[in-house]
């Protein structure tokens, strides 16, 4: 049972977040016209009564980028206002996930983008490992992830999350935690809601934006982190095949933060991830403001 955090923004104000409540004719219900952020919140190990955000500026930056797809303009700015307010007001102990959401709010029928409503919310709700920091097993999916040209995978549009419903459930349902998907050319992209990577001969290899790739944002915090501990890294297609061989892999994102792969199919991975363990305790310590060089990373609000 998930624990909703008490208050929400939603139609222009704070309020409890059982208020909070749509239509069942609402138009991005039926036609997946919406598009999504999730960052994480963290009380600060070293002062309590203040929360970190991670890369809040970013988070923010993408969603106002996604909210173009929609025809929507909502400046980074204002999304960023709201959810320290919103943090403020929640007054959260505990580690916690914003979900920050824009769509179409009209009760109309047509499915389209242009002269229809739409409006914009953020609710949260406490939350710790969202997978095992200790390895997931993972399959490669029977669903393609969809290509750009079909689809603006740069936003986070919530109609195209089908496609990783679809393979995680597949995914669990046979037996493994998580799914990995292919792209139309075959070539290994994402996990269902994640970025993966992987080491081969002590280089780290992931999926480049080509690859119809989310752009994640923990992504791209890990590219930098390794490029500046001296971690050779490399951003091209991934073969499946690869995979099965790799020295080390890992899932990365808000939610997964970075979670290692311990086996692929019925091909286990070894449980040495020394590239792994190194950028997963740097990334926690920045998100625990306790890295002086990534400070401008993390965001402080204070509760008091």
């Amino acid at each position: 049972m998930h624990k909703f955090l008490p208050i929400a923004y939603f139609q222009n104000q704070f309020l409890p977040f059982d208020d909070a409540k749509i239509s069942i004719a609402t138009h991005a219900l039926h036609y997946g016209t919406g598009a999504f952020g999730g960052l994480r919140g963290i009380p600060d190990p070293q002062n309590p009564e203040q929360i970190l955000l991670f890369r809040l500026d970013r988070h923010c930056k993408r969603l106002s980028d996604s909210a173009k797809y929609l025809h929507y303009d909502l400046p980074a700015d204002k999304i960023k206002t709201i959810i320290v307010e919103f943090v403020k007001k929640n007054q959260v102990k505990t580690s916690f996930y914003i979900r920050p959401f824009i769509y179409t709010s009209d009760l109309g029928i047509a499915p389209r983008l242009h002269k229809i409503e739409k409006d914009f919310f953020v609710y949260g709700l406490e939350l710790g490992d969202y997978l095992s920091p200790e390895g997931v097993s993972c399959r490669i999916s029977s669903w393609y992830r969809q290509a750009d040209h079909s689809l603006p995978l740069r936003g986070k549009i919530s109609g195209a999350y089908i496609t990783s419903s679809l393979a995680k459930t597949e995914a669990v349902e046979s037996g493994f935690d998580e799914a990995l998907l292919m792209n139309a050319q075959g070539k290994i992209c994402e996990a269902s809601g994640m970025n993966i990577f992987m080491v081969r001969n002590g280089q780290l290899i992931t999926p480049g934006y080509d690859q119809d790739i989310l752009e994640g944002i923990t992504r791209d915090s890990i590219l930098t982190l390794a490029k500046d501990l001296g971690i050779p890294t490399i951003e091209r297609p991934v073969d499946k095949s690869e995979l099965f061989i790799a020295d080390e892999a890992f899932l990365s994102g808000t939610a997964a933060k970075i979670t290692p792969i311990k086996r692929i199919e019925n091909y286990e991975l070894s449980k040495t991830r020394p590239i792994t363990e190194k950028l997963r305790d740097k990334i926690t310590a920045i998100t625990e403001n306790r890295d002086p060089n990534y400070q401008d990373w993390v965001y402080v609000v204070p509760l008091g």
